[in-house]
């Protein structure tokens, strides 16, 4: 189960790995095979349709979103808490888009599910 105390933290952590722009800091948070959907590597990884599995084949993907948008800073909106994960709502200071991040836990407390959703 997830406690407050560690949704706060994760998501602090989350939140300034991301504006560090160091990726193996960024990845540091996910399972190996982790998988994301979202319309964002629909778009800038196309052979994904918008669903990449595992950690190397998200880092090729987010080498391209960071290469894309070098000024990328979040900014957290508004943390959510459930069962065995997370929603992080921010804004994307580069952008002005808001976007929510879904996390499924596993039980190490690592990352192994993302569902992204934006704004227009």
């Amino acid at each position: 189960m997830i406690t407050l105390d560690f949704a706060k933290s994760f998501a602090e952590e989350w939140i300034d790995a991301w504006n560090s722009h160091d990726l193996d800091r960024i990845l540091s948070h996910y399972t190996d095979d982790f998988s994301i959907t979202t319309p964002m590597a629909a778009k800038l990884y196309p052979q994904s349709n918008g669903i990449v599995v595992g950690k190397e084949e998200v880092r090729k993907y987010w080498t391209i979103g960071l290469e894309r948008i070098p000024n990328l800073k979040f900014e957290l909106i508004e943390l959510l808490i459930g069962i065995d994960g997370i929603t992080i709502y921010y804004l994307n200071r580069a952008t002005n888009k808001k976007a929510a991040e879904v996390m499924t836990f596993d039980k190490n407390l690592m990352v192994n599910q993302i569902n992204v959703y934006y704004s227009e």
